[in-house]
């Protein structure tokens, strides 16, 4: 009776063992299966590709016919089997790295939105062909054309391979690697490479409005831009050389003396005076990170920034610049010449907005400690509160006198946007009202400033560079510095 009872419990722990087993048997089979390539991963980074779904959909099509057809078992582990053993040959084709040299060029300067050549050079020095897909691994705000590129190198070659680079902000990016995939003759692994490619590229603004500017002053053709000529008042009296007498000159220049002694008609010849001096402070706190098609505040004032410089420049003028947040952090002292335009370009194309507050008072006192002789003082920047309002006004009134100042206010599109809308909406028209009471406060400051004898330019930022300039030919042409 004893020996038949532990029989009994003896086939029922057996079948509750091959039950358990049965239950655990797939998740087995599926880490058996997933383990090797794990393994490849984690050791020599070969990873499967998408064509594995070639072979798991009807190998799963396969397996599922186990169920009403039973005899075809053995069938379906042999196919398994084979297509096994086709895998592992595939992945056996993979060439290992060692022989791979990648190398770039590029030039290190890029304007902002236009196509940047780069070039990579790959070299397989290995004894087998291989199936590459390279990719850049680009900074943000970067865009690669084409974004990737698949070709086959073969042994003791290499190739060239161009692509372009388009900016979407200035600044500074470095560039660190690049990666590539080697790929199985049948595509099915693929082995991540990663080489180190250290680079700079910097990118500044868009210099095409330079050129476009140079290009209509020499044609006498500014006014299609909506640069107005400006009557000089007066004469420039610097003597430069004398000259001999044309159709187009002044009897009143000719001098006698010169003349007699010649035996030939000769005039003087006058030069601009060369020593007037403008100095640019340029807001880069949160009152200028507002965004108008993209760009911010900062950058349409920048853009008109090197538009003013380049025109200034030419005119004999001296260029400096000072950008501020609640701290200094740029700074190019007043200088003439072609070279400060670079100066400028270096100090300006990576700064940016942020959301701190305006520190005038550090920006005003290293101004005064570090530009003692007379100068147009040009602050660019937006106003929406009393506060900064009040403090503009009280520095710049500081300046009047001893510097000519100017100051360049920024209109928001959309507060014009809200304050013109006819709608009968009553959401609408408190909005309007708002907006409506923000510009008579905003009219109001720049009658004050302009009372106290400052110079301003209210403009909207896409629109900011003409009547800068404008404004800038106006002072030289008056004589007001």
């Amino acid at each position: 009776m004893e020996t038949s009872t532990n029989a009994t419990i003896s086939s029922a722990s057996a079948y509750d063992f091959v039950g358990s087993y049965l239950s655990w048997a797939p998740w087995l089979v599926l880490i058996l299966f997933l383990l090797p390539i794990l393994i490849l991963a984690a050791g020599w980074k070969i990873y499967p590709t998408l064509r594995w779904l070639w072979i798991l959909l009807p190998l799963t099509f396969l397996t599922t016919l186990i169920v009403p057809l039973p005899s075809v078992k053995y069938l379906i582990a042999v196919i398994d089997l084979g297509v096994l053993v086709f895998v592992v040959i595939d992945l056996l084709t993979i060439t290992r790295p060692s022989g791979l040299r990648i190398e770039r060029q590029m030039l290190r300067s890029a304007s902002l939105g236009g196509a940047h050549e780069v070039k990579l050079f790959v070299e397989n020095r290995g004894s087998r062909t291989l199936r590459i897909i390279l990719k850049d691994d680009l900074p943000e705000h970067l865009n690669a054309k084409p974004p990737e590129h698949r070709f086959t190198l073969e042994p003791r070659k290499r190739i060239d391979i161009d692509y372009k680079l388009t900016p979407r902000r200035r600044g500074l990016f470095r560039f660190e690697r690049a990666h590539l995939r080697l790929a199985s003759i049948l595509g099915f692994w693929c082995r991540v490479v990663t080489r180190e490619l250290p680079g700079e590229l910097n990118v500044y603004p868009d210099m095409q409005q330079l050129a476009e500017y140079s290009l209509l002053a020499r044609t006498n053709r500014l006014s299609l831009i909506g640069v107005r000529k400006t009557r000089k008042a007066g004469q420039d009296n610097n003597f430069e050389r004398l000259r001999d007498y044309t159709q187009d000159d002044n009897y009143k220049h000719i001098d006698w003396r010169s003349t007699a002694r010649r035996n030939k008609l000769t005039v003087k010849q006058f030069q601009t005076d060369q020593s007037q001096r403008i100095v640019f402070l340029l807001d880069c706190g949160r009152m200028m990170t507002s965004e108008y098609k993209g760009l911010s505040l900062l950058d349409y004032a920048l853009n008109s920034i090197l538009m003013l410089s380049y025109v200034a420049l030419h005119q004999g003028d001296s260029v400096g610049l000072l950008c501020f947040s609640d701290k200094i952090e740029s700074y190019v002292p007043v200088r003439g010449g072609a070279s400060q335009m670079n100066r400028l370009l270096h100090a300006g194309f990576d700064r940016f907005p942020s959301l701190r507050q305006t520190n005038y008072n550090e920006a005003f006192l290293h101004f005064s400690k570090t530009c003692r002789k007379r100068s147009l003082v040009v602050l660019l920047t937006s106003v929406i509160d009393d506060v900064s309002a009040s403090q503009i006004t009280g520095y710049l009134k500081t300046l009047c006198g001893r510097h000519l100042p100017m100051l360049c206010l920024l209109r928001d599109r959309s507060v014009f946007e809200f304050a013109d809308n006819p709608d009968m909406n009553e959401t609408v028209m408190f909005r309007s009202a708002a907006a409506a009471q923000l510009l008579i406060w905003r009219n109001e400051v720049i009658q004050r400033i302009q009372n106290s004898g400052v110079l301003s330019v209210d403009t909207f930022p896409d629109t900011l560079t003409t009547p800068l300039v404008n404004q800038y030919l106006e002072v030289k042409a008056k004589h007001l510095l």
